[in-house]
């Protein structure tokens, strides 16, 4: 209680980060691009826009220099720096004008520093009003970090009540779901109080874990407390009957937790680093509730008891009378629909149409609105910047204008653009050329119409890539949002793969080790596996654009956390066995477990769903929505096809499985 209690304030400490791209690894290109200019500029990239309506040109120059005189705003960008605003604009390229200024609109890039993004976002509210409007990277930044505190509590008060609902239900005194929340919830608190250690986490962990660890460990403390009303049963002493019950119960929390574990550990090898920092935090805190759950609760439980005595009740949900024997009967459809869609559910989840960022604002919000008006008047803006090396100012000349040949660029901002080719930088003022040359470095920043993300975006990332590398090889850096979700791209799908891969096997391993058998290992994975794959095929077959790293960390996750239903079915399934035929040991089986793997799917799926239901993160939200549907599957694919696969592979099982002590009688 004393560390729950530390942990509770040291949670405040920890910083959240609510970039994507600082979890890019440190040698993709995009990132080795970033670092570079910030070596060799005082500036970066644009990030935001802001759009004044009803504005001159002088006006909207002083402006300019009111946004600048903003904390945490730097490299404002207006017409004044591609062409010279002093002589008639009508003489100027109607195009480079109109980039800027149309209509009587006025349009300013600039950029926000990071970790001042809502201070500086909403000192520019104040400057701009109501009427005028504000898009781009660093306000999706700001508004996630000010939604994502807000609704994290949201999402846990409509939780914990539907929790306590499913508990109170599933249990037979009002004393016993305070004691399961008690133990997971102080596992819970102990793991955000130390990633103080870690010092920073992302804002998807600070959004999901908690709630997720909850969910996949409130089975752990269930286990426990069943166990020990059975055997108080049996004896008298409440510490005899403890101790009882954590001998019964170890095992099978053990292995529920350790293919959690191991499962969430393979998430830590993803070299997009956002994997490894939601796997350590989930990896902490499923240790944290196994300890809790073997050593703080049954001290609680020992001390409180009575509790539990003062506040029975009768069951509150009635008992199903031959569930077994009903599912059995729908085994051969049951195999019929697993044979039917594991081939097309495999091929769809990979085919699935994914987007890489954080996807647009919620159509309530202002600033989807705003990105709405900026778009109507100027169209799509994506700007990229390349950095060349420095001395060719003809070469650079000659690569502008090939850029400008792309129907894609609206616009470049260079030497060669803002001043002229023939004109040495030498001999100007450093004010006029430190913004396009560094030491080593010539800057183009190149606005384009294309989205940020999208497979035309991806295609013109690509044509850039090769123009450049005409000119200059191997030896340039580009960069900018777009160029860094191209990144991600490479990098997450590489991941897919391992990661995928390690979490099969790893999860095979604890099967092996808990089963001492060769098939139901694989009997085990087929269910669960099939569960995922449906799960993650729906986007594809629905035509709708997922998350990417809500798809990554669910194939993971699901699989993780509900690999827990089939062990704990098959199982008693093994015991049973023992004692009976195959078919009526399935139907005992289902008749003494449908209802705690009922109760576990009912959490995990209300959890999923609250967080889809409440979160305005595309990335929290699509995690949400993947988890709540994966749950359901899961628990309907180990009632009713895990069940005829232990059937129809009964022979093979007993073959291959270690003293498996198979019934043998008529």
């Amino acid at each position: 209680m004393i560390i729950a209690v530390i942990s509770t304030f040291a949670q405040f400490a920890v910083s959240i980060n609510y970039s994507m791209v600082d979890y890019l690894p440190k040698a993709s290109p995009s990132t080795i691009a970033m670092d570079t200019m910030e070596e060799e500029f005082n500036g970066a990239v644009a990030n935001t826009r802001v759009m004044i309506k009803d504005i001159n040109i002088p006006e909207a120059l002083a402006f300019k220099k009111d946004l600048e005189a903003i904390e945490g705003v730097s490299e404002v960008t207006w017409l004044d720096n591609a062409i010279d605003t002093k002589t008639p604009i009508e003489m100027a390229d109607s195009a480079t004008v109109e980039s800027y200024y149309k209509n009587g609109n006025a349009l300013f890039s600039f950029h926000i520093e990071e970790g001042k993004e809502v201070k500086t976002t909403d000192a520019i509210y104040q400057l701009i009003g109501e009427k005028n409007a504000m898009s781009g990277e660093a306000l999706d930044t700001a508004t996630s970090q000010k939604m994502t505190g807000k609704e994290t509590m949201y999402a846990a008060a409509l939780l914990v009540p539907i929790i306590i609902l499913i508990l109170i239900l599933s249990t037979r005194s009002w004393a016993e779901p305070v004691f399961f929340l008690t133990a997971i919830g102080i596992s819970v608190l102990i793991n955000l109080g130390t990633n103080i250690f870690i010092g920073e986490i992302s804002f998807i962990t600070q959004s999901v874990a908690p709630i997720l660890q909850l969910a996949v460990s409130l089975d752990y403390a269930i286990f426990l407390l069943h166990s020990f009303a059975d055997f108080r049963k049996q004896t008298d002493s409440p510490a005899e009957a403890m101790q009882m019950a954590i001998k019964r119960s170890f095992p099978a929390i053990a292995a529920s937790a350790s293919t959690t574990f191991f499962g969430f550990i393979a998430l830590a090898f993803m070299n997009f680093e956002i994997g490894a920092d939601l796997g350590l935090n989930l990896v902490k805190g499923i240790a944290l509730s196994f300890i809790s759950v073997m050593v703080f609760l049954p001290a609680l439980t020992l001390m409180f008891y009575h509790w539990i005595d003062k506040t029975e009740h009768k069951q509150l949900l009635p008992s199903i009378r031959n569930v077994g024997k009903t599912l059995t009967k729908f085994r051969i459809p049951a195999l019929i629909f697993l044979f039917i869609l594991i081939i097309p559910s495999f091929l769809g989840q990979s085919k699935t149409n994914f987007i890489y960022g954080i996807g647009e604002q919620p159509e309530a919000s202002r600033a989807y609105s705003d990105e709405a008006a900026i778009e109507e008047v100027f169209g799509k803006h994506t700007p990229m910047v390349l950095l060349l090396p420095k001395g060719d100012i003809a070469k650079e000349e000659s690569l502008v204008q090939k850029l400008k040949d792309f129907s894609e660029v609206k616009s470049t901002i260079s030497y060669v653009d803002a001043v002229s080719p023939a004109i040495p930088p030498e001999y100007l003022e450093a004010s006029v050329t430190e913004q396009f040359f560094s030491d080593n470095y010539s800057r183009i920043i190149v606005n384009t119409s294309v989205d940020t993300e999208g497979e035309a975006t991806l295609a013109f990332i690509d044509q850039i890539k090769s123009l450049t590398s005409d000119y200059y090889n191997e030896d340039y850096h580009l960069l900018g949002e777009s160029v860094t979700l191209y990144d991600m791209k490479q990098v997450v799908e590489k991941d897919n793969t391992v990661v995928n891969l390690l979490t099969v096997i790893a999860i095979a391993i604890v099967l092996l080790i808990t089963f001492r058998s060769l098939s139901y290992p694989v009997v085990l994975l087929v269910t669960i596996q099939s569960a995922v794959w449906i799960n993650l095929s729906i986007p594809y077959f629905t035509n709708t654009p997922l998350v990417y790293v809500g798809y990554l960390i669910i194939s993971t996750v699901q699989l993780a956390a509900t690999v827990d239903y089939a062990i704990l079915l098959t199982e008693a399934y093994k015991e049973n066995r023992k004692e009976m035929h195959a078919l009526p040991a399935i139907k005992k089986t289902i008749d003494e477990k449908i209802f705690s793997i009922g109760v576990s799917a009912s959490i995990l799926s209300s959890v999923g769903f609250i967080l889809w239901l409440t979160s305005s993160n595309k990335i929290v939200a699509s995690i949400g929505l993947l988890l709540g549907r994966g749950a359901l599957l899961a628990f309907t694919m180990v009632v009713l096809v895990l069940p005829a696969l232990l059937i129809l592979l009964d022979k093979v099982i007993e073959k291959t499985t270690w003293k498996a002590n198979f019934y043998k009688g008529k």
